[in-house]
């Protein structure tokens, strides 16, 4: 067996970029960038109002109360043209330009204009810079605001569109086959006989590479049939960048994955890692296709495919920030694990009264038990040789997507 760590330095030596391509902003969510983004004006462009009020001069006010000369009005996309003088005053909204002159913007409420609106008295003095956010207080023009690797969150898009990224470079999407293996699967529309169970497999992980940024396409469940397996397995290396099985990579009678990948001449880097659930996880390679076989268990293969599968997929795309983030966290309760191999086990997460970080591990019966998986949040993770951590310990926890 080998550790997690060094199962990802070996796919990570078999990955090989995608290259990008040319999409329009609106497509853009959840693609990971392949060009710097750089800001093309100053933000804000112009020295800008936070209130509604009236922008004046400093130094004008420094007697206040006092009446000012309403000279002009500024508004969002209209700006006042002239230049503030001594005595006077614009009357101003939130965002727009302040005007040349002046250096301080007085709220509504402290301030009173004439029945004729030619003058406004000022109640109150109005330091030098208040309620004015300066000219590129946020970015300077030419500084990178978002960088190659990053994916494009749903917050990132309004930094695209307000630099003028109406299309945007982004890495191309690999294409993933997918097979469930078993002679016990049918298909979920199915009601199962005797031992017979639905297949859901294969659509957990149609979900979790479309998440990765993949583009997923589902094959007809094979059985316990080697031919059909090598069949179905040539084909679909055919036109995919990856294939993901499911199933049949364990050491018995029926398990036909791995001897099946080396008829094809497969390179197969590992089979056995030192995790739990999932250690018969499966990393080979045909010509330039990548072949993951994850353990047919379904907390099994959704574990390991957020361990393994998803990091290949997002370097594909040319992220730099590819494995499950981490964080620390409390354990609310004692938890046990397997000392030879390390430990994630699902969680959900919490906080208490001060705002720390609390993991609740999951109840649940194993590597089979997808109901209580469907709760879960993160993966607690326990290293191997611990065997057990008490509640409140520290530890560390993957954030699942």
């Amino acid at each position: 067996m080998i550790p997690v760590n060094q199962a990802l330095e070996i796919i990570r030596a078999e990955i090989e970029s995608f290259g990008s391509e040319r999409i329009e902003l609106s497509k853009a969510l959840g693609r990971v960038l392949r060009q710097d983004v750089v800001a093309d004006c100053d933000l804000p462009p112009f020295n800008r109002s936070q209130m509604d009020g009236y922008a004046v001069r400093s130094v004008d006010t420094t007697d206040a109360p006092l009446t000012l000369r309403l000279v002009g009005e500024a508004a969002a996309g209209s700006a006042w043209k002239g230049e503030l003088k001594a005595g006077e005053a614009v009357r101003i909204m939130t965002g727009a330009p302040v005007p040349v002159g002046a250096d301080a913007v007085q709220r509504l409420e402290v301030a009173h204009e004439s029945a004729d609106k030619t003058f406004v008295e000022i109640n109150e003095v109005t330091p030098c810079g208040q309620f004015i956010i300066e000219r590129a207080s946020e970015v300077r023009e030419g500084v990178r605001v978002l960088a190659a690797g990053e994916r494009i969150t749903a917050n990132m898009v309004a930094t695209l569109a307000s630099f003028g990224y109406d299309t945007v470079d982004v890495g191309k999407r690999p294409h993933v086959a997918i097979m469930a293996t078993g002679a016990e699967l049918v298909p979920p529309g199915v009601r199962p006989a005797e031992s017979q169970i639905r297949d859901s497999n294969s659509h957990s992980i149609e979900a979790l590479v479309q998440l990765a940024g993949g583009l997923p396409r589902r094959l007809p469940i094979v059985g316990d049939n080697p031919a059909a397996l090598k069949l179905a397995i040539s084909e679909a290396i055919q036109d995919a960048d990856v294939v993901i099985l499911s199933g049949g990579v364990s050491v018995g009678d029926y398990d036909f994955t791995k001897p099946v990948l080396r008829e094809l001449g497969a390179q197969i880097f590992f089979e056995r890692v030192r995790v739990r659930p999932g250690k018969p996880t499966v990393f080979a390679k045909i010509n330039d296709v990548l072949i993951f076989g994850l353990p047919g268990n379904p907390v099994s293969a959704a574990v390991t495919f957020n361990l393994f599968a998803r990091p290949a997929l997002l370097w594909m795309q040319g992220t730099t920030d590819a494995t499950l983030r981490e964080s620390r966290a409390l354990l609310s309760h004692r938890v046990k694990s397997a000392r030879e191999r390390t430990s994630y086990l699902p969680a959900r997460i919490k906080h208490d009264d001060d705002g720390r970080s609390i993991v609740e591990p999951l109840k649940w019966g194993g590597s089979s038990d997808f109901v209580s998986f469907a709760r879960a949040e993160a993966l607690i993770v326990v290293p191997a040789d611990v065997g057990t951590l008490n509640a409140h310990t520290p530890v560390n926890i993957l954030h699942l997507p």
